[in-house]
Order: structure tokens, then sequence, then C-alpha cells
């Protein structure tokens, strides 16, 4: 995707606070920004409509959700026409449990980041993405024993 907007140092201070909390009001953003509230809201219009910002969510702690199981996995097809790239990255992407979908090169095709309760949770996912698929070759799971970073902010610089 190609953005026509120009960026300033005022887009990135709102994009930087936005980033950091995206449930801060007009007001406390303004004020945070150094910027009337007119202002930051024209702003932050004009940055959702060029698709800068794609959306705004709320990141859960994983704790939340219970002692869950991370895994990254590397999928490698034996088809890498792209229709079968195509079709296999479909699949992933609308199974809930699977996170983040990345198509990459070289070595794999994609790598996924994958939560599920447990194990056989995981079984499960890997039955419904990988067993039923005669495309997939290889596949191999690193499950997370420790989370020391995430943070899905853009840096300005």
């Amino acid at each position: 995707m190609e953005f026509s907007a120009t960026l300033d140092a005022t887009d990135w201070r709102l994009l930087e606070l936005l980033q950091a909390d995206a449930g801060l009001t007009n007001q406390a953003l303004a004020e945070a920004a150094h910027v009337s509230p007119a202002t930051a809201l024209r702003r932050v219009k004009r940055l959702r409509e060029a698709g800068i910002i794609e959306r705004l969510t709320a990141l859960l702690a994983p704790e939340f959700a219970g002692r869950g199981l991370t895994a990254i996995c590397e999928v490698t097809l034996d088809r890498q026409g792209a229709e079968h790239l195509d079709a296999f990255e479909a699949r992933a992407v609308a199974q809930a449990r699977v996170q983040q979908c990345w198509r990459v090169s070289p070595g794999p095709d994609f790598v996924l980041v994958v939560w599920v309760a447990d194990m056989a949770g995981y079984q499960a996912l890997a039955q419904a993405l990988y067993t039923q698929d005669a495309n997939v070759r290889n596949v191999k799971a690193f499950f997370a024993v420790k989370r020391a970073k995430f943070d899905p902010r853009v840096p300005a610089t």
C-alpha cells in the first residue's frame, strides 16, 4: 500500500501517543501533542483515511486468558504457485487462533504465531491447518517459554 500523506513531526507525535494508548480522549491527545483539539481530531481523521492508522485495538494481558501456549510455526508448502500460497494464507488467517501470519522468503513459505489453550488445542489447530492440506510439506513449531518483549508500535525513526 502506498500512502499519499506526508507526515510531519506533529503527525508522528500523535501516532506515537496513540500507539502507546489508543484510548486517549481527543482532549488528552491534543494536550499531550501540544495542539488544539480540532487539530488533533482533523489530523487523526486524515491518518485513518490515508490508511496509516489501520485500526484501534486493545491489547489484552496474556495472563488474562490463563496459561496459554504460544507457538511460532514455520510452514513450507510443496507447491509455491500464487494460487497455492493464497489458499493456505486464506485458511490460516481464517483461524482465530492464528494471531499473525507472515509470508517469508527465503526458507519456509509462512511463519505463523498462534495462541492455543494447551497442547490439545495445538493438535486440533495442526489437524485443521496442516495435516488436512496435502500441499503442506513441512511444519516446524517452536513453543514459547517466555515472552521477553511484545511491542507492536512502529517507531518514528
